[in-house]
């Protein structure tokens, strides 16, 4: 399925070196202000940074609205944005057709779906993201029209590079998205290391939410830490969620893990904000794990089309620490899970 959520649901199309992408957004009432300039500082922010980390693909993600607003405001009906892709070189990866890259989708896609679309991974590729966060960018703008919500990411490690200190206000001042400004000045000089050996990194991303009122989510199936983890589960390269203290928990005893509660409120947040399924009002966090781009100039072992082994290195332009442009696509999808919980009761 290429559509996400109920009441405020979006569907992505479009493939990374194809004519565009895009995204449909349905389920957005009438009235919300919106314009291209709003979904455009959103796509900047997952952009390469033109840091040692990342790729020097250089799109320009200008989205077009194409559907469901008129005089700047939302109209109720269906919302089309359309991104077009500027600077592909397909031929990169004309001898991929046959081969399968380790760690991509190229073995699963030709088996599952067998008119494989090779270039730059095509649906499978990371440029598919840019819908979602052009999506999530309607969600903000919905949200923040009726409460005040605020959603952030930042990343907390990278390789080995741990992030030790907090400050909110250099997330955006640095092209690592870490909190931490001794994790960054020690990341370029890291990164460019990796890079040298043809190599890349893994990292983590956390994710908070304020400002969540009592209520959202559902018991049961469609609890909010559920479906947040699902949302990010789908983003490319994510290979692990946690909710609150997620794995930690399990070497705690009952009376470490409860979020014990007075008149005045929670005296901890283990849970991350959400029991039962159903948001506490307090703080909601996650912790995403982010595996290693795929594609590196390492050789590896593969086989092609008939089976044949044989030896491959992954040259094109590709990031050697993904997570940084990882933080708004996390974003992204939080505000498009809120929303549709949101949605149930306006």
């Amino acid at each position: 399925m290429n559509t996400f959520g109920n009441n405020f649901a979006i569907t992505t199309f479009g493939e990374s070196h194809g004519a565009a992408i895009g995204v449909v957004v349905d389920g957005c009432p009438s009235g919300i202000e919106l314009s291209e300039d709003d979904i455009n500082l959103d796509l900047a922010r997952r952009a390469p940074s033109g840091s040692v980390s990342s790729t020097t693909r250089r799109e320009a993600d200008l989205a077009q609205i194409v559907s469901g607003v008129y005089n700047g405001r939302t109209t109720g009906t269906p919302i089309t944005i359309l991104i077009q892709n500027t600077d592909v070189r397909s031929t990169d990866y004309d001898k991929f057709a046959k081969i399968f890259r380790p760690g991509h989708a190229d073995f699963t896609y030709h088996h599952k779906y067998g008119n494989r679309d090779h270039r730059g991974g095509g649906r499978a590729s990371g440029r598919e993201t840019a819908a979602r966060v052009a999506a999530g960018a309607v969600a903000k703008k919905y949200l923040q029209s009726i409460s005040k919500i605020d959603i952030f990411g930042y990343v907390t490690l990278a390789g080995d590079k741990k992030a030790t200190s907090f400050d909110r206000d250099f997330i955006d001042s640095n092209p690592f998205r870490t909190a931490d400004r001794e994790m960054a000045a020690d990341l370029e000089g890291y990164l460019a290391g990796i890079r040298a050996e043809g190599n890349s990194v893994g990292g983590v991303v956390e994710l908070c939410i304020d400002g969540t009122p009592i209520g959202l989510g559902e018991p049961v199936f469609d609890k909010l830490d559920a479906r947040l983890a699902y949302a990010f589960m789908g983003i490319p390269a994510v290979k692990g969620v946690e909710i609150g203290d997620g794995f930690a928990v399990a070497g705690l005893r009952g009376s470490e893990n409860n979020d014990q509660i007075t008149s005045t409120g929670f005296l901890s947040n283990h849970a991350g904000g959400v029991l039962g399924g159903i948001s506490t009002g307090q703080r909601i966090f996650a912790r995403i794990a982010v595996k290693p781009t795929p594609s590196i100039a390492i050789p590896q072992r593969s086989i092609d089309l008939d089976g044949n082994e044989l030896d491959i290195t992954v040259g094109g332009r590709h990031d050697v620490f993904i997570a940084p442009r990882i933080v708004p696509v996390v974003e992204a999808m939080a505000y498009i899970v809120l929303a549709d919980f949101w949605r149930i009761y306006a």
